[in-house]
């Protein structure tokens, strides 16, 4: 479809044949909106000389993005630490340091190794050196680089008819307008704002008493919240992780889903398959028996195999010319530790979560009823394809839900206890206020730097943090416009998708699920308003489609009442 949409002649005929106005029903006349303007995104509507330069424009963006990612991937840069500096890290971290030559320990300025530094070293001259650090990354090289993107995009989108790159990123999502996205991130700020004061309080307090009188700064954040996080849950992950078993959860989450949604899972034994881990199913409708579609399960981590966990559309649903339907297929990947003599293949809680969170994409893909593959499965709104993932991911913080996926690596038949379910329920929105305050500082900045030109961006980053960070001051020379590659590449001016999308999740499982998590008169009408007529939502607007299922417009609130009711203050 990239490469159709390139082509004039195409273009000529699909406007000339919307002109007409022939339509066969709704879904069919969206379908021709929506081609003609994916068209257009590409300047087909501008004279030759000015879609030669829109492309220019674009092979230039596209040179400058990758740059920017392979200064970040190409960069080796470290630091070097005694063991007495990094006071408080596990002793399996520390040992799996290289060593210099000088004897001293080299952490590498890369997240598996300097989130471990903020979150446990207790010393605060080290977790100051090392955030530092990081945020300094490809700060000569990269920051050059995201300026002059900014500018070529603004330059692209102007060409294109819109006032600033920002429009142009956010007019086909939900939100329509860079001013929406402004509305809704402020909107959240500004309600938490009397929580985050409180938790930073807190944080402040707790450094007072372990370190004196030395200021607080960002690089102390994680490190005091996981202080107080252990003095507060007394949770375990370690004891949690016991409890699943990936044989034991995906039981569950396959139990969990038919239930909720009126579906049959079956596997097809000896299918063709490119690894002897990988298996095959099918997906029925429960009561009719229609086969929906299928899915690939490629769950356990080998040499050479993808790094991610994600779900792939393999073929999308859509009637063909004939009126079959073409069957959807989608391919779970993820790298979990197979279970094997000696080794029970135990889930870490976050592994579980995000095993929940994907099978939400692979039965939307399926489920999906679209006439048109360009409306199929993963193929809809980019603000609205996380909602079902995030939805989903509540029920793996309800005690009735963890015991249906749960069990005693020793003993299967004992699900995990009360105690660690509410636990791990109060866990979740920990520190919620501030945390989330961090990622709308990044948003904020992505949305600005896309709507404005001319933008200093240290100057920028500084302002916006001691605004959204009540106060606390940015770190001296560093600046995340160069070592953010969502900045350069996938999110330009669309940082915010991620909270947009658990924002509404959070409306839909408060207003409709929690009371009864599975409901399955309500798990039936999301999946026939939801998950399938968001298809044929090709026709309707998303905003449209999820005021239909609530009976009333969408609503941030719910989002905000959770993480202000399960904090701790």
């Amino acid at each position: 479809m990239q490469v159709i949409s390139k082509r004039e002649d195409v273009y000529r005929v699909l406007k000339a044949f919307a002109a007409r106005g022939e339509w066969t029903n709704a879904e069919a006349k969206r379908y021709m909106q929506c081609l003609l303007r994916d068209f257009e995104r590409n300047g087909l509507n501008l004279t030759l000389s000015k879609r030669e330069e829109a492309q220019r424009l674009r092979t230039q963006i596209d040179e400058l993005s990758m740059r920017y990612i392979q200064n970040l991937n190409d960069d080796s840069s470290f630091l070097l630490f005694d063991e007495t500096e990094l006071l408080g890290l596990p002793s399996d971290f520390i040992k799996s340091l290289d060593k210099a030559e000088n004897g001293k320990l080299k952490v590498v300025l890369r997240s598996h190794h300097v989130s471990p530094v903020l979150e446990y070293c207790k010393v605060g001259t080290t977790r100051k050196m090392v955030a530092v650090a990081y945020g300094q990354r490809c700060s000569e090289t990269n920051l050059p680089i995201l300026e002059n993107l900014v500018h070529l995009r603004h330059k692209l989108a102007r060409l294109l008819g819109y006032l600033n790159y920002a429009d142009y990123a956010v007019e086909p999502r939900m939100a329509k307008m860079s001013s929406k996205v402004f509305e809704f991130l402020e909107e959240i700020s500004v309600n938490l704002t009397d929580l985050a004061s409180k938790e930073l309080a807190t944080l402040k307090d707790l450094k007072k008493k372990e370190e004196g009188e030395s200021l607080f700064g960002v690089e102390d954040l994680l490190y005091y919240m996981k202080r107080v996080e252990e003095q507060k849950l007394d949770l375990d992950l370690g004891a949690v992780k016991q409890y699943f078993p990936v044989t034991v959860v995906l039981s569950g989450v396959f139990k969990i889903f038919q239930d909720l949604f009126g579906l049959r899972f079956e596997e097809i034994i000896d299918a063709e398959v490119w690894h002897g881990d990988v298996r095959l199913f099918s997906v029925l409708d429960f009561s009719s028996s229609e086969l929906l579609g299928y899915f690939y399960l490629d769950m356990y981590s080998r040499e050479g195999k993808y790094g991610h966990t994600c779900v792939m559309a393999l073929q999308n649903g859509s009637l063909s010319q004939n009126g079959s339907r073409q069957i959807p297929v989608a391919l779970f990947v993820s790298q979990f530790q197979k279970e094997t003599e000696g080794s029970p293949g135990l889930l870490r809680f976050s592994e579980v979560v995000n095993l929940f969170h994907e099978f939400g994409h692979v039965v939307h893909h399926i489920c999906n009823r679209a006439s048109f593959a360009r409306f199929s499965g993963l193929r809809v709104d980019p603000d609205f394809v996380e909602i079902p993932g995030q939805l989903l991911e509540n029920w793996c913080y309800e005690s009735f839900s963890l015991k249906l996926m749960s069990g005693f690596h020793q003993d299967i038949t004992k699900p995990i206890p009360d105690e660690m379910c509410k636990l791990l329920k109060r866990r979740r929105d920990f520190f919620s206020a501030l945390k989330l305050k961090q990622e709308i500082l990044l948003c904020l900045f992505d949305q600005i730097i896309h709507c404005t030109e001319n933008v200093d961006t240290v100057e920028l980053f500084k302002h916006l943090h001691l605004k959204v960070m009540l106060g606390l001051p940015m770190l001296e020379g560093i600046n995340p416009a160069s070592c953010f590659p969502r900045f350069a590449i996938g999110y330009e001016a669309a940082c915010y998708s991620r909270i947009w999308s658990e924002a509404f999740a959070a409306d839909i499982f408060a207003s409709k699920f929690q009371d009864d998590i599975l409901n399955q008169y309500v798990g039936a009408q999301f999946r026939n308003k939801i998950l399938q007529v968001l298809a044929p939502g090709g026709v309707k607007d998303p905003v449209e489609i999820l005021a239909h299922f609530l009976g009333r417009d969408p609503s941030i609130q719910p989002y905000i009442e959770r993480k202000t009711r399960n904090s701790l203050w």
